[in-house]
């Protein structure tokens, strides 16, 4: 059964499940996403900027689920294809391409640029079945490579070069990559205020007033 600290992840994708689940590892949640629940119809992202689509995928599967939802809309934007592939990162290279086509797609796009500045960016949406949310935002700039590099992480991070570690998301350790993250920046400016947080749920979620989210170390 779920409790009174269920936070659901509005995704399927597993890797960013997991980036999240680190994050807040330490704080009082039981967090899942949408595999752990029956069918629940697609949600078109169809927003003109990340926080439209962030927005509307939290509201609209906290009212379907009745529980809180953070919903994160991020994507790589790249100064020379005039911040493409941006809202339609996850789409560049057509609705059912996989990782590996979506980066090829963007070097051939890249290819004899010598501006390859890029950045990730994320807004996340914090929101509950009422309506009411909350937003953070996050990003990391970089360079697009020339060639994929690395095995880890998903999406365009083989091609993402980090000049400050000298590496591409795809060859830095999860710790690494959550520290200097767009999405890990979004992150951590709500953790910082998670007492905030907390108590905003309680006011906008009848069931979590009778219990309320106790901390770590509170019993």
């Amino acid at each position: 059964m779920l409790n009174h600290c269920t936070l659901v992840i509005a995704t399927r994708n597993k890797g960013k499940t997991g980036e999240i689940k680190e994050l807040l590892k330490d704080r009082a949640l039981v967090i899942k996403d949408l595999d752990d629940f029956g069918p629940i119809p697609e949600i078109i992202e169809d927003g003109l900027t990340f926080e439209e689509n962030a927005y509307k995928k939290a509201s609209m599967t906290a009212r379907m689920l009745g529980l809180p939802v953070l919903a994160d809309d991020s994507g790589l934007v790249v100064e020379a294809l005039d911040g493409a592939p941006g809202v339609l990162s996850a789409r560049y290279a057509g609705p059912n391409a996989t990782d590996q086509e979506r980066c090829e797609k963007l070097l051939q796009e890249m290819a004899g640029r010598t501006n390859r500045k890029a950045a990730f960016e994320c807004v996340i949406s914090l929101a509950v079945p009422s309506g009411p949310a909350l937003t953070y935002e996050g990003r990391c700039d970089g360079v697009i490579t020339e060639a994929m590099a690395g095995e880890g992480g998903f999406g365009y991070d083989p091609i993402f070069y980090y000049p400050a570690l000298d590496k591409t998301f795809a060859q830095m350790n999860l710790s690494e990559k959550n520290r200097i993250s767009h999405r890990g920046k979004a992150l951590m400016e709500m953790v910082t205020e998670f007492d905030k947080v907390l108590g905003w749920l309680q006011r906008h979620m009848p069931a979590l007033e009778r219990v309320g989210c106790q901390g770590p170390n509170q019993k």
